[in-house]
């Protein structure tokens, strides 16, 4: 259908990948032409079949995608750590249900539409217009069919026209948009006092059968996480640089294929004078400074000093050097800045020219023209270049050599002793730590913890060196016994009855001050002091207090007619006790400046809102049956 229309759009063949935009439409859609054996069943979805082709297509996309994103750590195992066949399958239901539902309510998408939405695919343009040559060339690279993406596109079409059908059912009030707004930005003050179980600590008295249950009522806190042990033979580049020579020959090609490394580009020497505008500033503002700058250009070309009229009126902290910013090179200072600048000839004055600061006018004092550095400047930096790219080589080509010849089965120590080689064994240590002498990359960590025990990885490069791991052992999580953390038990024991004390102090408080008790004359008689946050909003850590949700939750609940909580707070080892000061309100001209980015929000959160329990709607009514188990 599409090919005979597109022909009167073609531009000319421009071949350039931009499969990321195309993938958009094959990672939910899955629309792939691979042809699999006839008959291959995963799932019916309410008797619609999904097949092992379609299955297939989506979960090599996803697995793409992930290979990708771990390169060097990538293993087999992490399909299972991340249940890619799940999460395929999942996909494909979730399609086959909206197409259903689709077909239900009598939404279709025509020819035209299809045909609309291909001619103005990102991917496809070439100087504004639809290009078959980069279509054509673009599905190739993609292993597609044309039939095969214009599904894809008709479902992702599909998609987006029952989502603004059911966004036509929920739309957004003013008033919504005013809610939304305020619970963001109005703010609260609150005053507070602090109960420290540190005060406590010498009055309170430990008895061994209630710390026996405290230790059975928090065993899990106690709970020794699964670890590994690992072992692993690394092998440094640096360690092969010895060994290598470099000719003059290798030297001078290198030097001659990359030129570019060795420009010193061009660079200017100039000043300028800085006309500050701030950022809301109003038309009239934005006039009389440019007229300013101007009338200041104007004095500077008729010969006065351009560096005092730097020091008397620039608004930049060069000012004090008349202006002076050095040398720079482009790419260094603001765009339309720069480009002014390198137009000018030395001892030229340019502008005013506008920047995000303000408006400028520049003198350039000095050019400093591109220059290619000799041979003899880099001598050194290309050999240090050509040893480390041979020596990576080098340590490369031997790892892949030692896993080439490594039994299915074996002890990685003992196999490097073979080779004259050492492996470092790490301590046992767990998921949630940092992995003893590699570090913290939780690709790395994600990758090992896939292992099983006894199992070799694959070649991993981390960090400049290449590594071969094998988990040695591993240890189950458990709870152990009470004697094996007795003094972590005792020293928590002893927290958790300074707490309680603190809690019962602080309820006693509470409890005077909602009985009618003065807020400043009962700290002066129980001897604390007296604090109060400032204003703060919802989003906010709360000043002087900190992290603390629930508090924050409540505090802007209170209002003048009920000013304390009917609770105390556990802050930061801390029990703190709330009392409402004040409340600040919206500002009505910012709510109308910042109206239509908070609408866009609400929408996008809504939407996002009802289209899962729309989604979740629809699979809970579904008769959804497994074909093919997928592991």
């Amino acid at each position: 259908m599409f090919i005979t229309l597109m022909r009167k759009h073609t531009k000319g063949i421009m071949i350039k990948v931009m499969v990321g935009l195309i993938a958009v439409v094959f990672v939910f859609w899955g629309v792939y032409s691979i042809r699999e054996r006839p008959g291959s069943k995963i799932a019916y979805v309410n008797g619609d079949l999904i097949t092992g082709q379609e299955y297939e297509a989506v979960y090599r996309d996803m697995l793409d995608a992930l290979q990708k994103q771990y390169g060097e750590y990538w293993n087999d195992n992490l399909i299972k750590v991340f249940q890619l066949r799940k999460k395929a399958l999942d996909s494909l239901i979730d399609k086959r249900l909206i197409s259903q539902e689709a077909a239900r309510l009598g939404l279709k998408i025509t020819d035209d539409e299809v045909s609309n939405a291909i001619l103005t695919y990102p991917a496809f343009q070439v100087n504004g217009g639809f290009d078959e040559g980069r279509y054509r060339s673009l599905l190739r690279y993609n292993r597609m069919e044309p039939e095969d993406f214009e599904s894809g596109i008709r479902s992702e079409l599909l998609g987006q026209k029952i989502h603004h059908l059911i966004k036509s059912f929920f739309p957004i009030t003013d008033m919504e948009v005013m809610n939304y707004y305020t619970h963001g930005k109005e703010k609260i003050n609150i005053g507070f006092v602090s109960f420290n179980p540190g005060d406590f600590k010498e009055k309170v008295e430990v008895k061994q059968d209630e710390k026996e249950d405290y230790f059975e009522e928090n065993k899990e806190r106690y709970r020794i996480s699964e670890s590994i042990k690992i072992a692993y033979l690394a092998l440094d580049p640096s360690d092969f640089v010895d060994n290598v020579t470099v000719t003059e020959k290798e030297i001078s090609d290198y030097y001659e294929l990359n030129q570019e490394g060795f420009k010193d580009p061009k660079q200017i020497k100039a000043r300028h004078i800085l006309f500050k505008v701030s950022p809301d500033a109003s038309e009239s503002e934005e006039t009389e400074t440019k007229e300013k700058a101007l009338a200041i250009l104007k004095r500077a070309r008729q010969g006065e000093d351009f560096s005092e009229l730097a020091r008397e009126y620039s608004q930049d902290p060069s000012a004090s050097k008349g202006g002076d910013l050095g040398y720079f090179k482009m790419g260094t200072m603001a765009k339309p800045f720069e480009e002014l600048a390198f137009s000018l000839k030395s001892g030229e004055l340019g502008g005013p020219i506008r920047s995000k600061l303000g408006w400028h006018i520049i003198k350039v004092d000095d050019i400093k023209d591109a220059t290619i550095k000799t041979l003899a400047d880099v001598r050194d930096q290309i050999v240090a270049t050509l040893k480390k790219d041979i020596s990576r080589d080098l340590a490369h080509e031997r790892i892949l050599s030692l896993v080439d010849q490594m039994p299915y089965d074996i002890d990685l120590a003992s196999y490097a002793a073979q080779h004259g080689l050492t492996v470092n064994e790490s301590d046992y240590f767990p998921k949630e730590g940092a992995i003893p002498g590699l570090g913290t990359d939780e690709r790395l960590k994600k990758s090992i913890y896939s292992l099983e025990k006894g199992e070799v990885s694959e070649v991993i490069e981390h960090k400049g060196t290449f590594n071969i791991i094998q988990v040695v052992d591993s240890k189950d999580s458990y709870i152990p016994e009470m004697s094996e953390v007795s003094d972590q038990l005792h020293k928590d024991f002893i927290d958790h009855l300074s707490l309680v004390a603190a809690k019962n102090e602080a309820e006693g408080y509470l409890k005077e001050l909602r009985g009618g008790a003065d807020w400043f004359e009962l700290a002066k008689k129980k001897n604390l002091k007296t604090d109060e946050t400032g204003f703060f909003t919802r989003g906010e850590n709360i000043p002087k207090i900190g992290y603390a949700p629930s508090l924050r939750e409540v505090a802007f609940s209170l209002s003048s007619q009920n000013r304390y909580p009917d609770q105390v707070f556990e802050v930061n080892k801390k029990v703190c006790i709330i009392r409402w000061l004040d409340k600040e309100g919206i500002n009505r001209e910012d709510f109308d400046k910042e109206k239509k980015s908070f609408e866009q929000a609400l929408l996008l959160t809504k939407e996002r809102r009802v289209s899962s329990a729309w989604l979740q709607s629809l699979k809970d009514k579904a008769e959804i049956k497994i074909v093919t188990p997928l592991e």
